[in-house]
């Protein structure tokens, strides 16, 4: 059985920091590209940051570019998201998720995209007060 569950949520203030973590199971860690993504009440979800398990490639939406860092501990079949300067604006509901990796550019920049994923977590819900 596929599960990734996502831990690290909570409240903070306007300027802060949290790292989010993503522990998956039931798939071959290397073969799958692990992404984060979150939703806010009344808007889309939206794709945040995206690594490669079998070379460590990584992608970045530029809304977290410069803010957010991805990465992983592939003995652990851990993702984390390190999240710095957490703004008001950045309070949702974060998820991490799962998609086969393509092993080419355009393949991996669809990852970034909900539809691109195969496996969703439940989420964690971040909120950033001003």
């Amino acid at each position: 059985e596929v599960q990734l569950v996502e831990s690290g949520g909570g409240l903070v203030q306007t300027g802060g920091s949290l790292r989010l973590s993503c522990v998956v199971s039931g798939f071959t860690f290397d073969d799958y590209a692990i992404g984060w993504f979150r939703q806010a009440p009344g808007k889309e979800r939206e794709g945040l940051s995206c690594i490669m398990n079998n070379d460590g490639g990584t992608y970045y939406a530029d809304s977290v570019k410069g803010r957010f860092t991805i990465s992983s501990d592939n003995a652990k079949n851990t993702v984390f998201l390190q999240m710095n300067r957490l703004k008001p604006e950045d309070s949702a509901v974060y998820y991490c998720a799962a998609g086969a990796d393509p092993g080419n550019p355009l393949g991996r920049s669809y990852l970034m995209t909900p539809s691109g994923m195969d496996y969703w977590g439940k989420g964690t819900l971040v909120t950033v007060s001003s």
